[in-house]
């Protein structure tokens, strides 16, 4: 191939020629293969650098074995102290929601509900007798009104009295005058002077009674009115105290409800479906606030596959996937996309990544898919934490 290479020359060019000749036959043998090599290697990393990307996200069926069973796992711990009476369950032990797990002693609980309870009765008593005593002041109030009201009267009569025996004063003092000149002109007896001056002193008598009336009356109408005013007042602070005992009735009606509830945290039951872990707690054991007693597998399950982001392209909610469960092999449990995480798994880390410090290495991140399970029969026999397989086939 390297004859072609050389172009004709002077005779005395002819033992160079072949010289050169030989030593590019012998070179080619010697490194034409390496170099071939080298060239498709470079090639090769080159495509793959620039494209595979493309081609992986492209592919209809994404694979991952970053895949494993999940469930909802919930560690059941008490809120309140108290000494374990009874644990009612076994070891891994099938539920039902609201099946009574761990049971604690409550007679403290129920004391307190006791005691909380004869308080509310107590706060109750107090407002129905604030009640009464206002009921009684509004007798009270209208007794004084109605004192009022005759104190009125007895002024109108005692007034209209005056007015007559003034009347009568008037005419009684006139005829005594008339009789006194008279008797001075000897036309009249003594006796009928005698009789006018009686007259006249007994009519200035009742005036002065009738006044007296009138100020009695005027006195008992201002002792009604501020009795009124008293009673008025009496009531409005009764009025102000059914606020308050109302107020403290709500306040021990709560102390009340707070205490029934805890009566109900010293029973631990089931919060759905599901399982039971391992018992941590046993009769007599004092547990505190907060102490883990239990594990509770809920029935839910779902497999989480974590594909490369590169896989991502074109994988989308409801894309059908096959499950193949390790455990189970030859197997094929089908579901379909059910959410995908917002984002990569090392943001959720308890210590994300962070690459603005220092030398960078990109690393190909793996993303979250939630995968729901079609068959509920193969859904119930799967455990949580279980390795499977996930294909998800990607409607492009």
């Amino acid at each position: 191939m390297f004859e072609n290479l050389i172009v004709a020359a002077p005779p005395r060019l002819v033992p160079f020629r072949a010289k050169t000749t030989a030593w590019l036959k012998a070179h080619a043998q010697k490194y034409g293969t390496p170099l071939s090599v080298l060239l498709l290697a470079a090639a090769i990393v080159f495509t793959m650098t620039r494209n595979w990307n493309a081609w992986e996200g492209a592919r209809i069926d994404q694979v991952t074995n970053d895949a494993f069973v999940r469930g909802d796992l919930t560690p059941l711990s008490t809120k309140v102290a108290g000494l374990v009476r009874d644990v009612t369950v076994t070891d891994y032990q099938t539920v039902r929601k609201g099946d009574e797990l761990v049971r604690l002693v409550d007679d403290d609980y129920r004391a307190q509900v006791a005691q909380a309870s004869a308080a509310v009765d107590a706060a109750k008593a107090a407002l129905e007798n604030n009640r009464r005593q206002r009921e009684l002041q509004d007798a009270r109030i209208a007794r004084a009104e109605a004192g009022i009201d005759q104190a009125n009267a007895q002024i109108a009569a005692a007034l209209a009295g005056k007015a007559a025996v003034e009347a009568d004063v008037t005419r009684t003092r006139a005829e005594r005058s008339r009789q006194e000149a008279l008797l001075t002109a000897a036309s009249t007896t003594q006796q009928k002077v005698e009789t006018a001056i009686a007259d006249e002193q007994r009519f200035n008598a009742q005036a002065s009674s009738r006044e007296a009336d009138l100020t009695q009356a005027r006195t008992l109408l201002r002792s009604n009115e501020l009795g009124v005013e008293t009673e008025r007042r009496t009531k409005t602070v009764l009025e102000s105290q059914e606020m308050q005992l109302g107020a403290d009735l709500q306040a021990r009606q709560a102390a009340l409800n707070a205490a029934e509830i805890n009566v109900g945290y010293t029973r631990i039951v089931a919060p759905a479906d599901g399982t039971v872990g391992e018992r941590q707690v046993r009769p007599g054991q004092l547990v505190s606030p907060g102490t883990q007693v239990i594990s509770f597998v809920a029935d839910t399950r779902w497999v989480q596959a974590n594909f490369r982001e590169t896989q991502l392209t074109n994988i989308r909610v409801g894309d059908p996937a096959e499950i193949r469960i390790d455990v189970y092999p030859g197997e094929v449990i089908y579901g379909k996309v059910l959410e995908i995480a917002p984002a990569s798994g090392s943001q959720f880390a308890l210590l994300p990544p962070d690459n603005a410090t220092g030398n960078f290495t990109k690393v190909v991140q793996r993303v979250p898919v939630k995968i729901a399970l079609d068959n509920a029969a193969a859904k119930a026999r799967l455990r949580p934490g279980l390795s499977a397989v996930v294909t998800v086939r990607t409607r492009k």
